[in-house]
């Protein structure tokens, strides 16, 4: 049984201010070793779940957060790219863990929130919902019929996995205060969650269905700014509808990403 992890990183153990996570800061090789930490309790659950081969993926800004020489190395290390959030996903794996996950922007006490883009995004919806990255990223995976089995971060992102995904097994390993601080659970006591929660949903896998909206899908995207808008709508196949919003229409789910 194959297992996809996706990790992004303001959703990991031990983070709780966003110099952990921004690349410029003396605190981020401290967050990358805390990333780390969750992939390889992640791992190890997934192999205690029954998982025969297990795919890692980080995909916080664009990836390269992870090294692999402190990878469990009965796993193996990949990178977004290629226009694929998830390259090496296909329809052998029964299921997709995303790691470290946070909720999309606008969620209150969501630590660090936002979708896609802390800089531009303001909101995305597909079919009139609106959506964060853990939505999004579990309509790519069903493209090849894989469901999300797995969310770990704050309490606010495992209840957006809940209303989004319903019964995923979700492991919740700190609680935001307001945007931009966290309480957070020891770090031995939250890899001891994700490890146990990823082995449920292993074991659980064939209980999960993928996320599939209608197609063909209308997905939206509303900027903070109408120069960025103006800037979307000179792609191919984006329409704007006014002037911080454009939309375009999709036609399978590993579209779901494009702009």
């Amino acid at each position: 049984m194959k297992i996809y992890i996706l990790c992004d990183m303001e959703g990991v153990s031990g983070i709780r201010k966003i110099e952990q996570v921004q690349s410029d800061s003396n605190e981020y090789a401290h967050g990358r070793e805390l990333m780390m930490q969750d992939i390889n309790a992640a791992v190890d659950g997934a192999f205690l779940g029954g998982a025969s081969e297990v795919v890692a993926c980080d995909t916080h800004g664009g990836g390269g957060q992870v090294r692999v020489a402190d990878m469990d190395q009965r796993a193996v290390y990949e990178m977004p790219g290629g226009g694929s959030l998830m390259p090496s996903l296909d329809d052998t794996f029964a299921g997709v863990i995303l790691l470290g996950h946070h909720a999309r922007a606008g969620t209150v006490n969501g630590f660090l929130d936002h979708t896609m883009s802390s800089r531009s995004w303001f909101e995305w919806s597909i079919n009139g919902q609106a959506m964060g990255e853990i939505g999004i990223e579990a309509i790519f995976a069903a493209h090849w019929n894989v469901p999300v089995i797995m969310v770990s971060g704050d309490q606010a992102a495992c209840d957006e996995a809940g209303e989004t995904l319903g019964e995923v097994e979700c492991a919740v390993v700190k609680w935001g205060i307001g945007r931009n601080k966290a309480k957070a659970l020891p770090l031995p006591r939250a890899h001891d969650i994700i490890r146990q929660t990823a082995k449920r949903a292993v074991e659980r896998a064939g209980d999960f269905e993928p996320l599939r909206p209608s197609l063909p899908a209308t997905i939206q995207l509303t900027v903070y700014r109408s120069d960025m808008a103006e800037e979307y709508a000179r792609r191919s196949g984006v329409e704007q509808v006014n002037a911080r919003t454009v939309r375009r229409v999709i036609d399978a789910y590993n579209k779901v990403h494009l702009w």
